[in-house]
């Protein structure tokens, strides 16, 4: 049995990963980003050991929840699911950071570096998309970028943490759950939904052909490789640059006053 949390889980993708994590008996934990999706989420996964709530659009309110998460011992997986897509490209949060960027791409790595305590997460598992092909691996205009731009981001965070955290062993990876039909996918999405979901249980619980594997981009609990045939079945090689990675690292530092872990 693990203690699992999960970003973003008051509904789609993340909400039915929980039931079906909660189901095969861990403790899951889940996050809302204020008090009502709080409700819905306890009420549609009632399983759910507790309900965090932070609006992950403000730096404050993602550091104040991993100084939460900190306070309940060692986690076991943090999913990192929360994401935003579409009607959101004026919008800021509370610090005037852009939304899309302060959930997609800030909020992962925050937690990621301050949910360290009494040691980090035995698993990290950060959310991408087919779509992270589209991204701009130049890291320019960092904090304007586009949906498929942050979805490059967490290959390329998924990838950073692997290898920085590989001594305290921690495995570190990405997910491309595919174009399935949830509200940000759309009902006439191609993709099944149900090997999203078994992704996100792979992954979470670090079984099966995941048991060990850190570093890797996942699809349809498969790793994938850079440029192989298919555009959810293969990853950007631009994400297996490390000084860019770096560079990806040391940028969002900067914005967020917070040091990655040594």
């Amino acid at each position: 049995m693990a203690r699992i949390f999960i970003t973003g889980s008051s509904d789609g993708l993340g909400l039915r990963s929980a039931q079906a994590l909660a189901k095969r008996g861990h403790d899951v934990y889940l996050h809302a980003r204020n008090s009502q999706r709080a409700q819905d989420a306890r009420a549609a996964c009632p399983a759910a050991k507790d309900v965090f709530i932070a609006d992950l659009t403000s730096t404050e309110e993602t550091k104040s929840l991993a100084a939460q998460l900190n306070e309940t011992g060692r986690w076991d997986a943090i999913v990192h699911n929360a994401g935003l897509m579409h009607g959101v490209s004026r919008q800021t949060g509370k610090e005037g950071i852009p939304a899309l960027f302060a959930v997609n791409t800030l909020a992962p790595y925050i937690l990621a570096s301050l949910v360290v305590d009494p040691a980090p997460p035995r698993r990290h598992v950060f959310l991408s998309s087919g779509m992270h092909h589209g991204g701009d691996a130049s890291l320019r205009d960092l904090q304007g970028c586009s949906y498929s731009d942050s979805k490059l981001h967490n290959v390329m965070l998924a990838f950073w943490f692997a290898r920085r955290l590989a001594s305290k062993g921690v495995l570190s990876n990405a997910l491309n759950p595919g174009w399935v039909p949830t509200k940000m996918g759309g009902m006439g999405a191609p993709d099944d939904i149900d090997a999203a979901i078994d992704t996100y249980v792979l992954l979470a619980e670090g079984t099966g052909p995941a048991k060990d594997q850190t570093g890797k981009y996942w699809y349809q609990s498969r790793y994938a490789r850079p440029k192989a045939a298919g555009r959810e079945t293969g990853y950007n090689g631009a994400a297996d640059d490390e000084a860019r990675q770096s560079q990806l690292i040391e940028a969002l530092e900067k914005i967020s006053g917070v040091k990655p872990p040594q």
